[in-house]
């Protein structure tokens, strides 16, 4: 796991070749961070630390860097990314690689350079030689959404940082109210760490009180009103949401994809699959999907389209100029009480 390696380099105990492989930038990020955090030391960063980008320059280049004797220091950091060799994409690129290069690099790599390849993609091409090599030689670092496990884990660990304890109700909260995006959940992990200072302790209360909900969590709620009939909460949300200028196409638009969520998760789960199952065939986060099975058993498959209709009728109203946005949008809503 991630969080193995990145123990791993605060102990400075490196890897002389990382692999990371995923689309959550922040993991590739963080983990770039803490190297250069703590394989160089103050000025060296100057001197010892470079990157590449695969798409503009060969790895050649790269790999002459690594091999070149550090100017000051102990070590070399050489961060390259975009890797396109390493998928299965056909397109023509207009640089090309010497891979056999890279091989003989992976074979004998210099005592004195850490190498990290940085490849922000789904999946690596499993078929070709250089990926079977380099995930053989390299420490691999999964650079994926994390699932519900591990972001609790990894949120436990990065409060630690902070030298505070966060309860578990207030990690669920948490990600209620943020949701899964790990630099939106860190600066809120920050933010609350201050906050309670010398008790060095975060609870449910704490992030109630500091934590900012997103517009997607405000019309999570407000929708959530709406399908309990508690119009008059709802209508309080939406005139909150319109005193913070958000757009009522917008907020509209907000509505009617999380009604359309609901429903989508409601007949993929009646048609046996599981929340994993579900996550990947929508491309959402399975904590989205969670929470969206929570709510989707206590409604009909004709109520949510019967809602998605009446979303979309509204939309045409406010989109043709036949009423006020704001307006149509309240209608709406004391319609379905």
């Amino acid at each position: 796991m991630v969080v193995d390696v990145w123990k791993s380099i605060k102990k400075k105990q490196f890897a002389p070749i990382y692999l990371l492989v995923g689309t959550e930038s922040y993991l590739i990020n963080e983990t770039k961070q803490l190297l250069m955090q703590h394989a160089l030391l103050g000025d060296e960063i100057d001197f010892n630390f470079s990157q590449y980008d695969l798409e503009e320059t060969t790895i050649e280049t790269a790999l002459e860097d690594a091999e070149t004797l550090p100017f000051i220091g102990e070590r070399r950091l050489v961060f390259v990314q975009n890797p396109f060799f390493l998928t299965a994409g056909d397109k023509k690129q207009k640089v090309e690689h010497d891979v056999k290069r890279l091989e003989a690099y992976l074979a004998d790599p210099v005592p004195y350079s850490i190498l990290v390849i940085a490849a922000p993609y789904e999946k690596l091409d499993e078929r070709k030689k250089i990926t079977k090599e380099l995930k053989r030689k390299a420490v691999v670092v999964e650079a994926k959404k994390l699932n519900e496990h591990e972001l609790k884990v990894w949120i436990r660990d990065r409060a630690a940082v902070s030298h505070v304890q966060i309860d578990e109700q207030a990690i669920d909260l948490l990600l209620e109210l943020a949701g899964t995006n790990l630099m939106m959940l860190t600066n809120e992990l920050d933010k609350m760490a201050m906050y309670v200072g010398e008790e060095k302790r975060i609870d449910a209360a704490i992030v109630e009180k500091l934590v900012a909900k997103s517009l997607e969590q405000n019309i999570f709620t407000l929708v959530d009103h709406l399908l309990q009939r508690k119009i008059e909460r709802a209508i309080i949300i939406l005139h909150d949401l319109l005193r913070q200028n958000e757009e009522p196409i917008k907020i509209l638009s907000v509505m009617a994809g999380q009604v359309r969520l609901l429903y989508q998760v409601k007949e993929l789960a009646r048609q046996g699959y599981s929340q994993q199952k579900i996550a990947s065939s929508m491309k959402i986060h399975p904590y989205r999907v969670k929470l969206a099975l929570e709510k989707t058993g206590k409604f009909g498959e004709s109520e949510l389209m019967t809602i998605m209709h009446e979303l979309a009728e509204a939309d045409y109203k406010m989109k043709t100029g036949q009423s006020d946005k704001a307006i149509t949008l309240e209608l709406l809503m004391l319609k379905m009480g």
